[in-house]
């Protein structure tokens, strides 16, 4: 919602490895991102000319990393938001039981990059980043997440954590979905 169709491509992201072990019931956990053409295009071209290597080369006499090469003269991501433009949409789609009916849900948030970076001098990637783990941060600090030992944010209570997310800028919904997981992208 509120950002149109866009190409998803499937991911590895380390969230999951926690998240599936400790919410329990999960039976399949999938991540998706999407990229816009012009970046996927920019991805393209680094790779097909080898500055995604990090296969040490010669230049010059000099060993050099590729990967390091392209990272030193790409922009630094704190410089970005100015110029990022759009929307961020994080969000879970939930099917399961509850009460013995099936139930098809979609959790989500919707971040504006430029109403981000006016309020921090960030774009909504950072902003979507900060903010939970500052209410993470507030959670320990008032006690309500606080046991022994090391625990990740998913074994606690989320109900104050969903509630800090609308009250720190990062408002979420949950609507009905009748989108088929089954048919989105495999690879």
């Amino acid at each position: 919602p509120e950002i149109g169709p866009r190409k998803m491509f499937l991911l590895y992201h380390e969230e999951m490895e926690s998240l599936a072990r400790h919410i329990p019931g999960v039976k399949r956990m999938r991540f998706w991102m999407t990229f816009g053409d012009s970046y996927l295009k920019h991805l393209e071209v680094f790779q097909n000319i080898g500055l995604d290597s990090i296969e040490p080369v010669e230049f010059q006499g000099q060993q050099i990393v590729p990967l390091q090469f392209l990272n030193a003269l790409l922009p630094d991501p704190a410089t970005l938001g100015p110029r990022t433009k759009g929307k961020t949409n994080i969000g879970c789609i939930i099917k399961g039981s509850k009460e013995g009916k099936a139930l098809s849900r979609y959790l989500y948030n919707v971040s504006d990059h430029e109403s981000c970076y006016r309020e921090t001098n960030a774009q909504g990637v950072s902003y979507t980043t900060g903010v939970p783990a500052m209410i993470g941060a507030k959670m320990m600090l008032e006690g309500k997440w606080k046991k022994p030992g090391v625990w990740n944010m998913e074994q606690f209570d989320p109900d104050p954590f969903m509630d800090d997310l609308n009250k720190f800028g990062l408002p979420w919904h949950d609507v009905a979905c009748d989108i088929d997981i089954d048919t989105l992208p495999h690879e």
